[in-house]
């Protein structure tokens, strides 16, 4: 099974901090084979084992002239090994595609199942969305005629021809099974591009398509449940694998539901509405002082300005309430505050998915929110917005 991976919030903020790492690779999704296009293609750990027991299944198929039990062995590795070349070079079609629009990719998987190519960004329109998502069923497709013609104008006999044929028919069904309207798969992303383009609406597409693929993933459970005990010819290991191949969908397609709900919150996030008000103290003001003049003016925050008026820090407010009451006309607020970095200060306009990523970019308890002209608007907490994400 093949497909794109559409980025979510979490996704983004991860490839930031891949890149903030030099690129070097994440041991974790398995070994790096190949980098085409700059792109690492990791094999996942348990591609392995799923390989090895592929192999096992498929020499019972391979015809017995092909001579000894070894030599089975040995066309079913190989098979096995060209059939997961196929489903690379899918992938390769999504990038392809992906990159052509500026979209970055970062990374290719295999893994047991098939393999995924995970791009940061969302392409921006439904028709982006289709050719990113139809060229990786299209090159299946191609890869399939391309065999069918060199078995038509070759006569190549005995083992190569068996290898081709299979790989032939391997790509036939990939491509058909990864048209299924329903995500994970292709053709799920192509049913929600058409769903995008009809309603102006991604998020209820991407709900729709993810609920078309748990249906499908139903009716796999129920094809290979009922076609075991019918005349359908299905073997015991057919079965497994679609039922496997379903629980997957079902997870991911859960996955897919989960991140397009997040997206609906994001549009709520807004910078401004959360905004707490704040007032400037020097850094020398004893923090009853401070405490008591926030109060008069009902804020909530407290900004350190320079002489000049300029602002420098942000009292931390975890360190006033942690500051016993007797303690706070000796404490000056200066020594509870954090100087403002570039990353803390934000602009009074971000919502979204910008918002959540510049918080995300540099971490801190509170942010300084100013107008365009450069004037302080307020003072973000961390803690309100990942409160208002909560429920929103």
């Amino acid at each position: 099974m093949a497909g794109t991976s559409p980025p979510d919030g979490r996704q983004a903020a991860q490839s930031r901090q891949d890149a903030a790492r030099g690129g070097r690779s994440d041991p974790r999704l398995g070994l790096i084979v190949a980098r085409p296009f700059g792109v690492p293609v990791y094999v996942s750990p348990y591609w392995f084992l799923v390989a090895a027991v592929l192999v096992v299944i498929y020499q019972e198929d391979v015809p017995q002239r092909v001579g000894t039990t070894v030599a089975r062995y040995l066309v079913a590795a190989l098979f096995v090994v060209l059939l997961y070349a196929s489903v690379l070079i899918h992938e390769l079609s999504h990038t392809v595609v992906a990159k052509a629009f500026a979209l970055p990719v970062r990374r290719i998987l295999l893994y047991p199942l098939g393999g995924y190519s995970e791009i940061e960004e969302e392409p921006p329109t439904p028709g982006k969305e289709f050719l990113v998502s139809a060229a990786g069923p299209a090159m299946s497709f191609a890869l399939a005629a391309v065999g069918y013609g060199v078995i038509e104008l070759s006569n190549l006999g005995g083992i190569p021809q068996i290898l081709v044929e299979q790989l032939v028919l391997a790509n036939v069904l990939v491509g058909v099974f990864n048209l299924l309207p329903g995500l994970p798969l292709d053709g799920g992303r192509i049913l929600r591009a058409g769903i995008w383009k009809v309603t102006g609406k991604p998020s209820q597409a991407t709900l729709a398509a993810a609920w078309a693929g748990r249906v499908i993933a139903i009716l796999l459970i129920g094809f290979a449940l009922t076609a075991l005990g019918s005349r359908v010819s299905l073997t015991a290991n057919g079965a497994l694998w679609l039922v496997i191949i379903a629980v997957f969908m079902w997870l991911s397609a859960g996955q897919a539901i989960r991140s397009a709900k997040v997206r609906e919150r994001l549009p709520k996030l807004q910078a401004r509405a959360l905004a707490r008000r704040a007032i400037p103290i020097p850094p020398s003001l004893p923090l009853s002082e401070a405490i008591r003049r926030a109060d008069l003016a009902q804020a909530r925050a407290l900004v350190v300005v320079d002489h000049e008026s300029n602002p420098i820090a942000i009292v931390n407010e975890s360190a006033v309430m942690a500051t016993p009451e007797q303690r706070r006309p000796w404490v000056e607020v200066g020594t509870l505050a954090r100087t403002l970095d570039p990353g803390m200060v934000l602009s009074a306009d971000l919502s979204g998915l910008e918002l959540i990523e510049a918080v995300q970019r540099a971490p801190a308890s509170e942010y300084l929110l100013i107008e365009p002209s450069g004037q302080v608007y307020g003072v973000l907490a961390a803690a309100d917005l990942d409160h208002a994400f909560a429920t929103a």
